[in-house]
């Protein structure tokens, strides 16, 4: 004889069973869909022939164990006016343009009391970068290498203090020396930097072009991106993000210089730094 209470608890039993293999399937594909896609991470190594796009260099560079080595003496390739009487001053010392004034500056220009000087920086810089698992602060001194050989700084003055002063002795092509050492500003000396967007770079190669590298590996570009003016709020904490670019078609982390702060990098490096010395 047909009983509904048991015909109803065989329903629900069999609507449970269902539930649970469609939920253990269900957990199975997404598993294993991750892992596929975590499988397709490429792989980020670094050519030669990309880092020879560092043109200011001293000597060749190479790569070895895991590391690019590049060795620059960090002298501008282009005029200033930090190269008032030095050695360079017949063929590259050019006065401050004030008919074409800095746009970051936020007052009139004034001539810092260092000079250009010759240096001997050697960057080794991991040519397969990944990302850090802890975080790694920026020092003050060098993060980085640009195009001309020129270091890149952070986005402080020092006693890490914000650029606001400083900014305004930055030439035309957003440059200028800082002491050879603590108190050394004897008029005589300095390490010339960017901190910003290198104007002499950008001008000649495009606002989208390869500026250099950081120091963790991570190539830096410049402020534009498919035609677009690229700000910090498009970028992560580390003032930088992800996808192709014309010299990595498969996708790589990235810096890019900003108008606005910090300009280069954020919050440390997305990598693991490697070392500078001079």
């Amino acid at each position: 004889m047909f009983n509904p209470l048991i015909m109803k608890d065989s329903f629900k039993n069999f609507f449970s069973l269902f539930v649970f293999i469609s939920f253990f399937f269900g957990c199975s594909d997404s598993s294993d869909s991750g892992a596929e896609e975590k499988e397709a991470e490429p792989a980020i190594t670094i050519s030669l022939d990309i880092y020879k796009k560092v043109y200011g260099t001293t000597s060749e560079i190479t790569i070895s164990g895991g590391y690019a080595y590049i060795n620059t003496n960090g002298v501008p390739d282009h005029k200033s006016p930090y190269f008032k009487d030095t050695k360079w001053h017949d063929q590259k010392y050019q006065a401050y343009n004030e008919g074409e004034p800095n746009m970051f500056h936020r007052g009139s220009f004034h001539l810092n009391p260092n000079r250009v000087s010759e240096l001997n920086l050697s960057f080794k810089i991991p040519n397969s970068p990944s990302k850090s698992s802890s975080p790694n602060t920026t020092g003050m001194g060098p993060i980085g290498v640009s195009l001309n050989g020129v270091p890149f700084y952070n986005q402080y003055a020092a006693m890490n203090a914000p650029l606001t002063q400083e900014i305004n002795s930055f030439d035309n092509y957003n440059g200028h020396p800082a002491p050879l050492s603590p108190g050394a500003e004897n008029g005589s000396g300095g390490k010339y930097h960017y901190h910003m967007e290198p104007f002499w770079l950008t001008s000649n190669a495009g606002k989208e072009a390869l500026l250099g590298f950081l120091l963790d590996g991570f190539p830096v570009y410049g402020p534009e991106e498919k035609g677009k003016t690229i700000s910090s709020s498009d970028l992560d904490s580390f003032h930088g993000h992800s996808h192709s670019t014309k010299e990595f078609i498969n996708g790589i982390y990235h810096y890019h210089t900003t108008a606005d702060a910090p300009y280069i990098n954020g919050n440390g490096y997305y990598g693991s730094p490697g070392t500078v010395s001079q």
